[in-house]
């Protein structure tokens, strides 16, 4: 799907809104670190197969399913609106739309305005990308792209990159050139950039070596569709509306922002929040990476071309290749026994059947599209709300798109039966046997509690910033892989993630299974120790050091936040305390150590407001709110002010051991160093002291 399968955050177009709680995120993070440790991850529920095909794929049983299904569920998720189209070998069997596109004005008795399915436009996010993999493809075909070329060659900006392969169109369309996460200006209001302005300004680092760690990026559909612009001579938005959407029928759709008249009124209203108001229409950039606006019965059009059932887009030949696997194990190594990327397309197998898809989401919008192409069957589900609860709009996409597969066309179902892990019967929830990529059971290790044990630890994404001050988001995102004693695998998400505790079993070596589920984890190991973990064909999570263990930072940062707001509260209360009870001031050992103490306690001052601010500050770019570079230098000012602050520490416990001012003072003076040690570590561990104000 759309969302990271383990940690439920966003893989599309922004972050999920718990994420963009990072402040509450992290107090809850220090405050409750203690407790959080000592939790175990429940038993999953029990979890039947998906039932066998009882119901004809007709337009009158789709439409009875859908209307008894999606307004239900709205009603539940307080998700205003929704619209589902569902098509087989060129013809809808079924358009549907439901609940409202705008709320209305009581006020001035403007009346809400229902969803039409043919009629209203939903923002698709990164189902977008599927049309700008078409337009590069459609390039490929006529020889002004090669996929294996080095993209430097199309562009007319410079492009660092830190490793010397060359990053090609294939590793763009795959999610594997290698790319750092970026923030700024993904979402927003009022005009966009130009295209190329978007890119060229600030690029993301790449960190990671190309077509090894499939890490999503939507710079990289960004620099994708610029080099489509480059190669035909047209903006990248005339092109795709000619070439790709109205040779696909899609007349209702178009990648412009804002939206062009009369499209513009029949828009649908995004609500962020369940009973909040409507969003401002929402600019998307780089827009090759989401911008399209469309309603969904021209998503029904798109699939029908990607299946061969409508107009042509691309020759058969090259659908085929944007449906396979994009990389290989010479580049992914591992990794490649898992789900893989084709060519702007997710592997989403399900059933026996093989299946593509994409979803999408923004801030307000959220979007599925799928294909079968054995069954020539194509479903599209989008919303305009995010509803009340963190999962509510990808239960309501899951429920359609996994729902049409399983009621009309289940196959062999692959789903393995679940029970509570202490009371399974091993063979009955044993993955092997109900999986295609599993081997007979002699292929597994013998001790699959040792190779539980193996995997077991802490992961982050590798969809991240790495090399700025934003990189502490992966402080509180941490994935926690726990080896249970039947060698299963618990997989829980960090303070930031959503997505409930998932079990797996290994079906065969360095690959694990979901019990109860369709879910797959591959890991990869370097020198024996497992460094990574494919989790679906765009994400990876990468195993962090203990430096950056969350289980070790958070405790650390708590017991440092607590030692120096001790160090500074004992100074007033001591003065209070003398006053009281008319007691002689300490002697200070001299000017050395009376400077000494001032610059330690004003460094514990900034090292607290410090990580005040940076809580207040990433919170609102992950809720994708621009932060002034003023206030940015500002913290980072106060943070280098702490970190020499650590020198004053060192030099005022010297002074007050050689001044001998007691026992008890030293104490204090010991803890007040031990807490400024702490804060330094958080900051030069998840670069805090990084001068770059880029996110």
């Amino acid at each position: 799907m759309c969302r990271h399968p383990v940690t439920g955050h966003a893989r599309c177009m922004t972050f999920s809104r718990p994420r963009r709680l990072f402040a509450v995120a992290l107090c809850a993070a220090v405050a409750l670190t203690v407790a959080g440790c000592a939790a175990g991850p429940a038993a999953p529920p029990p979890q039947p197969p998906p039932p066998a095909a009882t119901a004809p794929l007709t337009p009158a049983d789709v439409t009875t399913w859908l209307d008894g299904l999606v307004p239900a569920m709205l009603d539940r998720t307080g998700i205003p609106g929704a619209a589902v189209s569902v098509v087989r070998d060129g013809q809808v069997i079924a358009a549907r739309g439901y609940g409202v596109a705008t709320a209305g004005d009581p006020a001035t008795g403007e009346p809400a305005r229902p969803v039409d399915a043919a009629d209203t436009l939903f923002r698709t996010g990164s189902v977008s990308k599927v049309a700008t993999a078409v337009a590069v493809l459609q390039q490929v075909e006529q020889g002004r792209i090669d996929l294996d070329a080095d993209v430097r060659g199309y562009l007319d900006f410079p492009l660092p990159l830190r490793f010397d392969p060359p990053v090609t169109m294939r590793h763009l369309l795959s999610h594997t050139a290698g790319f750092e996460e970026r923030i700024r200006g993904v979402l927003g209001t009022g005009d966009p950039a130009p295209l190329r302005e978007t890119l060229a300004t600030d690029p993301p680092e790449q960190v990671f070596a190309p077509g090894t760690t499939p890490a999503y990026s939507n710079y990289g559909y960004g620099l994708a569709g610029y080099v489509v612009e480059r190669v035909t001579g047209e903006p990248f938005e005339r092109y795709v509306q000619r070439a790709v959407l109205d040779r696909a029928g899609m007349t209702s759709s178009t990648f412009a922002q804002p939206l062009p008249e009369p499209l513009a009124g029949r828009m649908a209203d995004g609500f962020a929040t369940a009973g909040g108001p409507a969003q401002p229409f929402e600019v998307v950039q780089p827009a090759p990476a989401g911008s399209l606006s469309a309603p969904a019965t021209d998503l029904a059009r798109l699939a029908s071309a990607l299946l061969g059932t409508g107009p042509r887009l691309l020759a058969p030949e090259t659908v085929a290749l944007m449906r396979a696997p994009a990389l290989g194990p010479d580049s992914l190594g591992e990794l490649a026994a898992g789900p893989r990327m084709g060519l702007g397309l997710f592997e989403e197998d399900r059933n026996g059947h093989e299946i593509r898809g994409h979803g999408g989401d923004t801030r307000s919008f959220h979007s599925h599209l799928q294909l079968v192409p054995d069954q020539r069957l194509g479903v599209f589900v989008t919303a305009n709300g995010s509803g009340a609860g963190t999962q509510d709009f990808l239960q309501l996409t899951r429920s359609v798109v996994h729902g049409v597969v399983d009621r009309y066309v289940p196959g062999t179902p692959q789903p393995v039966p679940a029970a509570a892990p202490e009371a399974a019967d091993p063979d009955a929830a044993d993955p092997d046997a109900a999986t295609p990529d599993a081997t007979a059971p002699d292929a597994v290790d013998p001790d699959p509690a040792g190779r539980a044990a193996a995997v077991a630890g802490r992961y982050e994404s590798a969809r991240a910033p790495f090399s700025t001050f934003l990189e502490v988001v992966n402080l509180v995102g941490q994935v926690t892989v726990t080896d249970r004693p039947d060698g299963t695998l618990a997989v829980s998400p960090g303070v930031g993630g959503v997505a409930p505790t998932e079990f797996y079993r290994e079906s065969r070596p360095g690959v694990w299974q979901q019990i109860g589920g369709t879910g797959r984890i591959t890991t990869r190991t370097d020198g024996g120790t497992v460094t990574a973990l494919g989790t679906d064909p765009a994400s990876t999570l990468l195993r962090v050091s203990p430096a950056r263990d969350s289980a070790v930072v958070l405790p650390v940062l708590a017991a440092a936040v607590v030692l120096l707001l001790a160090g500074l509260l004992a100074v007033p209360v001591d003065a209070l305390a003398r006053r009281r009870y008319a007691a002689a001031a300490p002697v200070s050992p001299g000017p050395l150590d009376r400077t000494a103490q001032w610059l330690t306690r004003t460094a514990a001052a900034c090292a607290l407001v410090a990580l005040a601010g940076w809580s207040a500050v990433i919170g609102a770019i992950l809720g994708l709110t621009d932060v002034p570079a003023a206030a940015l230098h500002t913290l980072q000012a106060l943070q280098w002010f702490s970190v020499g602050g650590l020198l004053a520490a060192v030099v005022a416990l010297v002074t007050g051991v050689r001044g001998g001012i007691g026992r008890s003072r030293i104490a204090g003076r010991v803890l007040m160093l031990l807490g400024l040690a702490g804060t330094t570590w958080v900051a030069v561990a998840f670069g805090l002291l990084s001068l770059d104000v880029s996110y």
